[in-house]
């Protein structure tokens, strides 16, 4: 398959593109075919060599994936059939430890990212555990989906289970441009509250109440 990928930390010249072996779907696993992958900064801290991210070289970054399920062996999915549109969550856990029963499965000792330490959505093809995999809504297309997982699942713990946001409260968000600065504007607004947003950049605002920003602060 072809894919993006490096072979040592460094800047962005570090990146290559060609030819990587296909993936195989093993137990529980199942098979993508990549229609669609975010950026992320976390590609640049993994790029870059955080110890937080230790990879194997070489590697594939790319964390935030939309795609068709076109594999599930050797594992035959109860959920999925071949050609479904999905989208998927890259935090991966091992769904056994008391803090993934208890639902705090982002504290598993286990728990990687896809793309991160895992090989990720920068190619053709990616096999990814089924159960991070989600039915992507039809009124989304594979860009849309891409572009929410790790940004909207941030903005949503800050906002809903850190904050306990509710109807009728304001919440100022800073950065209004950025992905989890998008994400939390819409939670918000989902949620009932008001949104008071800043940036640096005027084109940056106008988004910010295009998605429904009560009001809008240049802060530069």
């Amino acid at each position: 398959m072809k894919a993006a990928y490096f072979n040592e930390h460094g800047s962005a010249e570090k990146i290559l593109y060609g030819e990587r072996p296909d993936p195989v779907a093993k137990e529980r696993e199942v098979l993508l075919k990549v229609r669609a992958c975010a950026l992320n900064h976390v590609d640049i801290w993994v790029r870059n060599g955080s110890p937080a991210y230790p990879v194997k070289f070489p590697h594939i970054l790319g964390s935030d994936i939309a795609g068709e399920i076109i594999g599930t062996s050797p594992y035959k999915s109860s959920r999925f059939k071949s050609g479904s549109k999905v989208f998927v969550m890259p935090g991966v856990s091992c769904g056994q430890c008391s803090n993934c029963v208890s639902g705090l499965d982002n504290q598993c000792d286990s728990f990687k990212i896809i793309g991160a330490s895992d090989p990720g959505g920068y190619a053709e093809f990616v096999a990814v555990p089924e159960r991070n995999v989600l039915p992507m809504p039809e009124n989304l297309s594979f860009e849309e989906a891409a572009s929410f997982p790790l940004t909207f699942l941030t903005a949503w713990h800050m906002l809903m289970t850190r904050a306990q946001l509710k109807s009728g409260e304001t919440v100022l968000v800073l950065g209004a441009g950025s992905g989890v600065g998008a994400a939390a504007i819409q939670i918000a607004k989902i949620t009932g509250a008001a949104v008071a947003a800043v940036s640096s950049s005027d084109e940056k605002l106008a988004k910010a109440a295009e998605l429904g920003a009560d009001f809008t602060i240049n802060g530069s």
